[in-house]
């Protein structure tokens, strides 16, 4: 399915900014407003389209997270990627993206298409915990991406993360995106 704009604006959860209604935009404001309604997250901790570089054979890319959640201390601890499909299929594309965040990489993140939930470790792919419950709250948040944390990537990690990333982002431009005329 694509992401397909329904015509007018609504208003951001988090930032208060106009942003264009989406078929998926709705589905974004509402896990921003379950995490600080449901999962006790300050707003502040939690930055929408977080954007992660990368390099790869057309030069620097940039992939966005749906959310980025924070540390109160202002660390990254995890990224939020909504998907349109089985969240399994998308673990892999989100640990590269999470691998490559600066300044640090995210230890956690998590996968979902409001349904499922797929909360996972980036540094070793393990599944923490599954359903929309996985998503943890403000309190537990940091000492779960402590007992994940990952070093920084080599030069040589980063550009095989940015190849796999690229991989994943060039399909999706390609064939669901700019390029792909829809009927």
């Amino acid at each position: 399915m694509h992401e397909v704009s329904l015509g007018g604006t609504l208003c951001d959860y988090l930032t208060g900014e106009a942003r264009e209604r989406t078929t998926y935009e709705d589905l974004r404001q509402a896990l921003a407003r379950y995490l600080v309604e449901e999962r006790s997250f300050a707003p502040s901790c939690l930055r929408p389209r977080f954007a992660v570089s990368y390099t790869a054979a057309a030069g620097t890319q940039s992939r966005e997270a749906d959310l980025a959640m924070f540390s109160a201390r202002g660390d990254l601890c995890l990224l939020l990627v909504f998907c349109p499909g089985q969240v399994h299929t998308y673990v892999r594309e989100v640990t590269a993206m999470a691998r490559l965040a600066l300044p640090l990489p995210a230890p956690l993140a998590v996968v979902t298409d409001m349904r499922e939930a797929d909360l996972f470790a980036v540094v070793s792919g393990e599944i923490l915990a599954r359903g929309l419950g996985a998503l943890p709250a403000q309190a537990q948040l940091e000492e779960l991406a402590a007992r994940h944390a990952l070093p920084p990537l080599s030069p040589e990690q980063r550009e095989k993360e940015g190849r796999i990333l690229h991989a994943y982002t060039g399909f999706l431009k390609n064939c669901c995106g700019e390029s792909c005329p829809i009927p």
